[in-house]
């Protein structure tokens, strides 16, 4: 029986800002390895017995990031499915998404359903765990995950087991309850982790959630696919999905089923909830600080600082959190790092561009990064990937200088199209049709100096577009596999 890994990748990570933003979030973070934890979750998934296939679910604007991801990782070109959701609709309508599709694709296969931004460090004790789950989940059960717990730690969801069968699950408990888990046993942390066959979950999802299955069902008739080859592409009709219930798959089923199984495992497991979750994969100084950037330190104990560009320099502290990008500054006590969030949801609630932006933009072409804005003028770097392009665009109310710095240029401006090679520029007047390409083998790299009146990203009009985004709108929609 095939096993096809489900990853689900979304949420904001906003316990992690500065270094997770809503259009970089957990997932994309990079480790000191250099990988992301959706990576590792994807090289986790395609190591196991019988994957020959993988799905992601995730938004639409993350597929070019998913994908080359992926591309860095995939040197086999397992096949991918990508269930792209035009907005978030919580794990439940994530999981029904994928049962429906697999149900019609492989409808015999086992679904292992993984969060996109956890880390498991022993990878043959999740493969025995897995196992265990198959043989479970072929005998009609949904199968959880139940990480042994090390502490009453309070950031977990925890199961209540007897045996492999689920007695009840239970929201994050305070201390003194956590503490009583562990004394009493039988209580693991919830991993968010899930095995079961498509019929059984649908059966189960059409038993305590009718209204998610048929809301799913219907969005998924509704939708556009493309296929390729070794990828498939479905884009969630954006009308239907919006009246999908948002509930998670634990209180929409999980909760409610008879047919709850657990596996009690002991794989390494993290769901790197915190900064300090983070910093502890770091080894320690021999002051116990846990460093990752340029440092210069004096006197100081029991720290975790992160670095990205500049210069760090602290003394005379201890117990913090210091977290430094090109844009934004987060220094936290290790007692409170929970409360990142808060600061999140504060800056997301007054409009701050930097809950959603880093000054580096992922596009699907490339990236920009804003080097320096003022009144009237912004100047950004501009990377475009080999034989990619931007739209057939305009601006109303905005000049452009480009300069090329590396590679070659291809560029329509107006009735004018030429090339544009290392050294040289063009000037796009207001109000022109323009367009950027990369013919070449390696990476185009540009500076772009804006003026005018008004600098802001909306103000731009599409009229053709490699990957179907429409005038005026910043999401990127369903690419053909052909570009």
């Amino acid at each position: 029986m095939t096993l096809i890994p489900v990853i689900i990748s979304g949420g904001a990570g906003s316990r992690l800002w500065p270094v997770s933003r809503e259009t970089h979030p957990k997932p994309f973070i990079r480790l000191a390895d250099g990988q992301s934890l959706l990576q590792k979750t994807f090289l986790r998934a395609a190591a196991l017995p019988g994957v020959e296939e993988v799905y992601t679910v995730t938004n639409r604007d993350f597929f070019f990031k998913t994908e080359d991801d992926y591309a860095a990782v995939n040197p086999g070109k397992l096949s991918t499915t990508y269930l792209l959701e035009p907005f978030a609709r919580n794990t439940a309508a994530a999981i029904a998404a994928a049962a429906l599709h697999a149900e019609n694709q492989n409808p015999d296969a086992v679904l292992l359903v993984l969060p996109a931004d956890h880390l498991i460090h022993d990878q043959g004790a999740f493969a025995a765990a897995v196992q265990q789950a198959k043989t479970l989940a072929r005998e009609g059960w949904l199968v959880t995950f139940g990480i042994e717990p090390e502490a009453p730690d309070t950031g977990f969801g925890y199961i209540e087991a007897d045996g492999n069968k689920v007695k009840r699950f239970v929201e994050k408990p305070d201390v003194s309850t956590a503490r009583g888990f562990l004394e009493h046993g039988g209580y693991y942390w919830n991993s968010g982790m899930f095995c079961f066959t498509p019929a059984t979950i649908l059966h189960e999802m059409q038993s305590h959630c009718p209204a998610i299955i048929e809301g799913v069902q219907d969005c998924l008739g509704r939708s556009r696919r493309v296929q390729g080859a070794g990828i498939t592409q479905v884009e969630l009709d954006a009308g239907s999905f919006a009246h999908v219930p948002d509930q998670s798959i634990d209180y929409a089923v999980a909760e409610k089923s008879e047919r709850v199984a657990i596996v009690p495992c002991n794989i390494g497991w993290s769901d790197i909830g915190s900064w300090v979750a983070l910093s502890n994969l770091l080894p320690p100084d021999a002051n116990g600080n846990r460093i990752d950037g340029d440092v210069e330190l004096h006197d100081v104990q029991d720290c975790a600082i992160h670095g990205e560009e500049r210069l760090i320099g602290a003394a005379g502290v201890q117990g913090l959190i210091i977290v430094d990008t090109p844009d934004a500054l987060l220094v936290v006590s290790k007692d409170t790092t929970q409360d990142v969030r808060k600061l999140y949801a504060a800056l997301k609630a007054r409009g701050h561009d930097s809950h959603k932006l880093h000054r580096t933009v992922y596009r699907p072409w490339g990236t920009y990064t804003v080097l320096e804005e003022g009144p009237q003028f912004k100047i950004k770097r501009i990377e475009v990937k080999p034989g990619a392009s931007l739209s057939l665009q305009m601006h109303h109310h905005r000049s452009e200088h480009w300069i090329v710095v590396s590679g070659t240029a291809k560029i329509i401006n107006g009735e004018d199209d030429r090339f544009v090679r290392t050294n040289e520029s063009t000037f796009i007047p207001p109000c022109t049709p323009h367009r950027l390409l990369n013919p070449g083998k390696v990476n185009l790299i540009m500076i772009e100096v804006q003026s005018g009146d008004y600098l802001g990203e909306d103000d731009i009009v599409r009229f053709a577009d490699a990957y179907h985004r429409v005038a005026k709108e910043e999401k990127e929609p369903l690419a053909e596999l052909s570009t």
